[in-house]
């Protein structure tokens, strides 16, 4: 089995990149995300690998963290999602954000995956949130809020500085995660125009 592999950058395909190891070609399958950031042909770079052996065929899929990768296994758990949907995923947010948006509830983050619908989305989120906190630090307290959110109960001001983050074009879960963030600082008791113009500070960071 082949868990990592360090070369030399030959080439690029739609979703794929050919990575020259001591004169060897591999052919290495990537999210989006990953192929967008790996660096250009002739230089060398590190993947972690997860292998993939069928009958007809053996399949490398290449991560730029171990992190990435754990990711891309936790999410094939869930009936439905293959390897292709799961680089989908990773595609579009990175494990950071995913693991926010699942421990939020925001499926509409995670619909916005190639191939995920929004009853492969709230599958997503439902059978992966308690174990999300193994896979990714999430804060308590943004957990908290986005219930209080989903059910009515947070504060006006809350309320309305998420909902101002999103009118402006960031995700629920951004705008969550950055109002969470602002109430840190602010304290409870803060109106909402203090909560977006901090909230906004932590965006630009």
């Amino acid at each position: 089995m082949i868990g990592k592999l360090k070369g030399i950058v030959d080439s690029f395909g739609e979703d794929f990149v050919i990575l020259d190891v001591q004169g060897v070609g591999y052919v290495v399958h990537c999210s989006a995300r990953t192929l967008q950031r790996l660096p250009a042909a002739g230089e060398a770079t590190s993947l972690s690998i997860e292998t993939f052996v069928r009958e007809d065929m053996i399949r490398l899929y290449g991560f730029r963290s171990d992190a990435e990768r754990e990711w891309f296994r936790l999410l094939q758990t869930v009936q439905g999602v293959g390897a292709k949907v799961a680089l989908g995923v990773l595609s579009v947010l990175e494990p950071p954000a995913l693991a926010n948006a699942i421990a939020m509830g925001d499926k509409g983050a995670v619909a916005r995956a190639p191939g995920v619908g929004p009853r492969l989305a709230a599958r997503l989120v439902a059978e992966l949130k308690d174990k999300t906190p193994a896979f990714a630090p999430v804060d308590p307290a943004l957990v908290a809020l986005s219930e209080d959110v989903a059910e009515g109960k947070a504060p006006q001001p809350i309320t309305d500085a998420i909902s101002a983050l999103v009118n402006l074009g960031y995700q629920q879960a951004q705008a969550s995660a950055a109002v969470a963030a602002a109430l840190k600082s602010a304290g409870e008791g803060a109106e909402a125009k203090v909560l977006i113009r901090l909230g906004l500070r932590e965006l630009a960071r």
